[in-house]
């Protein structure tokens, strides 16, 4: 029970209690000053028009003058006294809507009151209000007036207005209150006080059960009725004593209903007074206020009545007056298990001293448990488990379970060997791709029913044991992998016949299991629940919703087959130790099966691949290039993936370290030579991009691109887009060509991204975030944090990449320096120390150097030895005749680092080769040739 403030009027929330407005109380406009200036004016005219005209007749129009000054103060009289009786009939309205709304609200909260704070005739008259749980610890001592959470504003001024806020503030009718804990002395005639203290504690009594509250001996006289409450029974709770006039209130008590005689002392821990004065009408005093209130009543015979239905609600729901919170043990109840063949009867508890039996093929197929934290569900499937180990070998019922409440439930379970398997929460992808087997289990089955010529494993000639798949905390399984609910729903429909069972377990059914999937589990077993809805939805009545909490409570239920007519009432049996050894020894002669594959290895060697790909039926076709094996749970088959000659491609993505450069060196080093890898140098790349622009490799060959996003950082904007372009025409040129595209790359950006979507198939190898994950692609409920290097989803299969036998590495042997071997070259250079270095390098091989104004001016005394005229780019531009018979008729040379000058000093409108910056390189451009790179000596 919940404790409660001390204050005798407290009430609970209302659905609108929003402040109620009324109009401010109108006040009249002050009286307007005298119209002088209306009043002059006219006179004023008159005379200035008597002047000018010398008629007297002119002068009459100085009467205008008072006569607007009255009219205007009439007039304004006239319309103040009509803005106040519009006023007054806005208020009234205004008044009558706000009464009917305080009203309602009235009735409204009302209603709540007496639904929050029942007293005895609406608790007895309606079931599902008794002994239910989160009710707040108080007693209704009676109707009568209380504070509301009404509220009115406005109408200041207003005396008919300040009554309705007066009326507003209290609701009559309602129920008054007392802490339970306040304690109360019933004082008046002995006939009616006995009437009203009877109700009270009645009144607690329906509202508490008989674990929350506890009524303390001895019963004085006139209180032996209370002997058939189920309450005097249970030492839990709270302690209540009930005395009559001059007994002694029990030193352990915490909450006392007393009954005195006017004029005599209070009896201790009684801070309240009931004073009764007549039928039905009282005073209450309490904490210094005095309160009128309409007091209940309850005669003994009706007193009797409720205590003996409470008493039988207490024997059929808990059996707490049986002595039936004793634990039962299971062992001595196996001897009530039928010796048949063919069923899965198990005795899982006993009801008024008799085993109480399920069978999962005569009740089932398949059963649902249901209860709260610490109410015994994990016993109950525990107990389940070892009563059919107990009576079954492991060749007629194996077990797989799933504990996804912490992983620790089935631990002592992990060795008797009916049990295949225990997966646990904690297992993470695990768990999911194990009851993902399960399928493949129905179609291996299914294969071995119908190869022995029988409809249902019920015939004698199929040798399968029948599975029972155990779920604790079915919610949280669905919470982590929700798409399993549709499995689930497949074997519930499809196990009969096929001898799978499911036993889930969860705290709540409503909101969880789907009808679907509920209408195929007609064995339920209910322990506590908090909500009436899951009771009703599994037994059909709210029996499992008033089971009480706490010791008393634990291992109570009720087990509803589908031909019973109401819900059975047992206690769970519990097991113990002993009950394990004894199952561990109902070994059948064939090991049992389990119903799902190993997980893929975390280091797989392509030599792995090889052997496993030999010895597969459907093993992959010559020439194919394996990648590593796929995990198929729902098959039961992990087969080796590879590419195959109808391949276009593959995008490999994922994040640093997570294998997606060994992907592309598994490839080259199955193709070897057929295998053309684009380097990492940029100058590098962008040959062999060219190239491939040119001319694609001969089919069956493969194209290799790694860190695909990483091209463009590592170029300039310009050459960066020319190579990305390149990249994406050579992927939708290289599958009508016959040639294999493998690119690698980290993250979809820019360009990269529409080249992705050229890719029919995709491997999405390990990220760090979830949102990584599915911005490459993947399935956001696939990401899996854990996932070691090499681990990844291809064609929706979680694939382990093979490890390739050793890494590519970029290597090249560098160019020569070039020297210049035409009788003229043309040298255009900003002066640099690389550049006087070229320079001298060249003329230690016999070449002369020239600027660009020596050579012009002397040209004929140079015909004879090769020369090198060297300028900067202003220098060539002043001497274009010289520049374009240079670049015309022999060899010109840029130096990259006047790149910008290029197509000005050549006319050459494309893009050059890529030269990269300070690394000593140029362009030659050979007799109006395309340019080319070469490298300068240094």
């Amino acid at each position: 029970m919940r404790s409660t403030a001390p204050s005798t009027f407290a009430t609970g929330g209302v659905l609108d209690d929003e402040p109620l407005a009324l109009p401010a109380a109108w006040s009249p406009p002050p009286r307007p000053p005298l119209p002088l200036v209306a009043g002059i004016v006219p006179v004023v005219g008159a005379v200035a028009l008597w002047l000018v005209t010398g008629s007297l007749f002119s002068l009459w129009f100085a009467l205008l003058g008072p006569l607007i000054a009255a009219a205007t103060m009439l007039d304004a009289r006239r319309a103040a006294r009509r803005d106040g009786r519009r006023a007054a009939a806005d208020a009234m309205r205004a008044r009558a809507e706000v009464s009917a709304a305080v009203t309602a609200r009235h009735e409204s909260e009302r209603a709540q009151l007496w639904a929050r704070h029942p007293d005895v005739a609406r608790l007895a008259t309606r079931d599902g209000e008794i002994w239910r749980g989160g009710r707040d610890a108080c007693l209704v001592v009676g109707e009568g007036e209380r504070a509301s959470v009404v509220r009115v504003t406005g109408g200041d001024g207003d005396p008919d207005a300040a009554e309705l806020r007066r009326r507003a503030a209290r609701v009559a009718g309602a129920p008054v209150t007392l802490p339970l804990a306040a304690g109360v002395v019933v004082v008046g005639g002995e006939t009616l006080a006995a009437a009203v203290q009877r109700a009270l504690v009645l009144q607690a009594c329906l509202a508490f059960a008989p674990d929350e509250l506890h009524v303390l001996p001895p019963l004085g006289r006139g209180l032996d009725w209370m002997e058939a409450l189920p309450h005097r029974d249970c030492r839990g709770g709270s302690q209540l004593a009930v005395v009559g006039p001059g007994e002694v209130v029990p030193a352990d008590a915490d909450l006392v209903i007393a009954r005195g005689r006017p004029g005599e002392p209070l009896p201790p821990r009684c801070q309240a007074v009931l004073t009764i004065s007549s039928p039905g009408v009282a005073r209450l005093e309490h904490a210094g206020e005095v309160v009128p209130v309409r007091v209940e009543a309850v005669a003994r015979g009706q007193a009797e009545e409720i205590a003996a239905e409470l008493s039988t609600r207490a024997d059929h729901s808990l059996g707490l007056r049986r002595g039936a919170s004793e634990p039962i043990a299971l062992s001595p109840l196996l001897a009530a298990v039928p010796a048949t063949a063919g069923g899965l009867p198990a005795v899982i508890g006993a009801s008024r001293s008799e085993p109480v039996l399920v069978d999962l093929v005569a009740d089932g197929p398949h059963a649902v448990v249901a209860g709260v934290t610490g109410a015994g569900k994990s016993e109950l499937l525990i107990t389940w488990i070892l009563a059919l180990c107990a009576t079954r070998s492991s060749d007629e019922v194996t077990f797989l379970l799933a504990d996804f409440k912490g992983g620790t439930a089935f631990d002592g379970l992990a060795g008797v060997p009916h049990v295949t398997g225990v997966i646990t929460d904690l297992d993470g992808s695990g768990a999911r791709r194990a009851i993902e087997s399960l399928r493949a289990e129905l179609r291996r089955r299914e294969a071995a029913i119908a190869a022995a010529g029988a409809r249902d494993i019920g015939d004698p000639r199929v040798r399968l044991p029948r599975l029972v798949v155990v779920v604790d905390e079915f919610a949280a399984l669905l919470g982590d992998h929700p798409e399993l609910h549709s499995l689930f729903a497949d074997l519930a429909a499809r196990g009969r016949a096929l001898g799978i069972h499911l036993i889930l377990g969860t705290q709540r059914a409503v909101g969880v299991i789907r009808d679907n999937l509920l209408a195929n589990c007609p064995l339920r077993i209910s322990l506590r629940v908090t909500d009436a809805a899951d009771s009703r939805a599994l037994l059909g009545t709210e029996d499992a919703a008033r089971l009480p909490g706490g010791v008393s409570g634990r291992g109570a239920a009720f087990v509803r087959r589908a031909g019973d007519a109401s819900p059975e009432q047992l206690r769970i049996a519990l097991s113990a130790p002993a009950d394990v050894a004894a199952a561990a020894l109902k070994v059948g002669h064939r090991a049992p099966r389990r119903p799902w594959l190993p997980e893929l290895p975390k280091l797989l060697t392509l030599d792995d691949l090889v052997g496993r790909s030999a010895a597969e039926r459907d093993a992959p076709p010559a020439g194919a290039v394996l990648l590593g094996l796929a995990d198929e749970p729902e098959h039961q088959r992990q087969p080796v993936a590879f590419l195959g000659a109808s391949d276009r491609g593959l995008l490999v993505l994922g994040g640093p370290a997570s294998g997606v450069s060994n992907a592309l060196d598994l490839v080259q080093a199955q193709l070897r030579g057929a295998a053309v890898r684009l380097p990492a140098h940029p100058e590098r790349l962008w040959d062999a991009v060219a190239a491939l622009h040119e001319e694609l490799p001969r089919p069956g060959s493969a194209v290799l691109v790694d860190d695909l996003d990483g091209v463009a950082p590592r170029l300039p904007p310009e050459y960066a887009q020319i190579v990305t372009e390149r990249i994406e025409a050579l992927v939708r040129r290289a599958a009508d060509a016959g040639v294999l595209m493998v690119v690698g790359a980290h993250r979809l950006t820019g360009p990269v991204s529409r080249i992705a979507e050229l890719f029919p198939r995709r491997l999405v190898l390990p990220y760090a975030t979830r949102v990584d994950h599915a911005s490459a692609g993947g399935d956001p409920s696939t990401f899996d944090a854990a996932a070691p290097s090499g681990r990844g989803r291809l064609d929706g299969r979680t694939l382990q990449l093979a490890m390739a036998p050793s890494a590519w590495r970029e290597s090249f042997e560098p160019d020569a320096p070039w020297i210049p071997s035409a009788a003229l070259t043309g040298v255009v250079a900003r002066r640099s120390p690389a550049g006087r270095r070229a320079l001298a390098a060249w003329e230690e091989r016999g070449v002369r150097v020239l600027g660009v104004e020596a050579y012009v001016a002397e040209p004929a005394a140079v015909a004879t030895a090769r020369v090198v005229v060297v300028g900067e780019p202003d220098d060539w531009q002043r001497q274009w005749r010289l520049l374009a018979d240079v670049r015309g008729d022999h060899d010109l040379v840029i130096d990259a680092s006047c790149a910008s000058e290029l197509r000005v000093l050549t006319g050459f409108r494309g893009a050059p080769p890529y030269c990269e910056p300070g690394a000593g390189r140029a362009w030659l451009i050979s007799a109006g040739a395309d340019p080319v790179r070469i490298v300068l000596p240094s």
